[in-house]
Formats: structure tokens, sequence, C-alpha cells
């Protein structure tokens, strides 16, 4: 097998030709609470994150992959290593699968892929997330990758009623 790919999906970096489907990805405020995105994003400031990304992490601090699947070409979500450090060779992790693919095992392929990706071309030694306790499906997610709890991080996301915990996942590679 080939890194960045399995029999069902491959990863791939951003191309131009993403950019209305990093629009609509990046403007949907329904899953803001999850990062530090805080408004939308232009259309001009992300082609011109597309004309800038130069997919090294060691240049940019952070990597975005698409996950396409193999039988039809068809982008079924987001992968993303940021807040890479070269010092400590981690990177925090981010999957996101498009509602309409949700349910179909893409997440865990998305994870399996990248994570092989760290481990064997970056040389990475740990992946870490930060994911809300309330977030189910990506706690689960994680642990049957085989990440660990770490701390819990309390009042650590803002909801619209609230603040909520969050765990701290962590891989050893």
């Amino acid at each position: 097998m080939r890194l960045l790919s399995d029999d069902v999906l491959y990863l791939r970096p951003v191309e131009p030709e993403d950019l209305e489907l990093l629009y609509r990805e990046e403007n949907d405020s329904s899953i803001w609470w999850l990062g530090e995105q805080t408004g939308p994003y232009s259309r001009f400031l992300l082609r011109q994150y597309l004309a800038d990304v130069t997919g090294d992490i060691y240049t940019d601090r952070q990597l975005r992959l698409v996950a396409v699947r193999c039988a039809d070409d068809m982008p079924v979500g987001l992968v993303d290593l940021s807040n890479f450090s070269p010092q400590h060779l981690r990177a925090e992790v981010g999957v996101l699968v498009f509602p309409e693919f949700r349910n179909q095992g893409h997440a865990l392929r998305m994870l399996r892929l990248l994570e092989d990706f760290a481990r064997e071309h970056l040389r990475l030694h740990q992946l870490y997330a930060f994911t809300p306790i309330i977030n189910e499906a990506a706690v689960e997610l994680f642990r049957n990758q085989g990440f660990t709890q770490g701390y819990v991080l309390k009042d650590w996301l803002l909801l619209a009623d609230g603040h909520a915990d969050a765990l701290l996942m962590q891989k050893i590679l």
C-alpha cells in the first residue's frame, strides 16, 4: 500500500480548484466552536491561502489534505496537521468528514492514512487532538485509533449556552 491511500480513499494536497469546497466548509458556523475560528473567510483570503501554501509542513507549520474517494474522485473531507513543532516532532490533528459522507467509516480511514504519513514520512513522534467531550463520535474515533486520553480541559470550549470540557487525546507514534 502507498502512503496517503488505501483501497477506498486517498489524501491529496489542497488545490486552487478546492476554493469553493474550502469556502463552504470554512464558513460553516455550526463547526466553528470546535476550533479557533471567529468568523467567516472571504474567497479572496482563501484564494490567497491556496496560492501561498507550500505543502511543506516545515515551512507552513501545518498541512491540510483533502480526503477523496478512489472510486469517483469525490472529496469526502479534510484532514489537518497543525501547530507543528519541529523541535518536539509533534502536531495537532484535525479530521472533518463532510456531513453527506458521515457514518461511512471515512473518518477512521482518514485518520489512519494521516497517521501513517506522519509516522513513516514526516517521522513525527506524537500526534494529539483536543476533542470536545460532548462529541462522542470524535472521542470514539481517536480511541479506536489508539489515542489515549490525557487531561480533561475544563470549560475549554465556548458554546451558545455556556462552556464545554474537552479531552486532550494523544498518540505516541
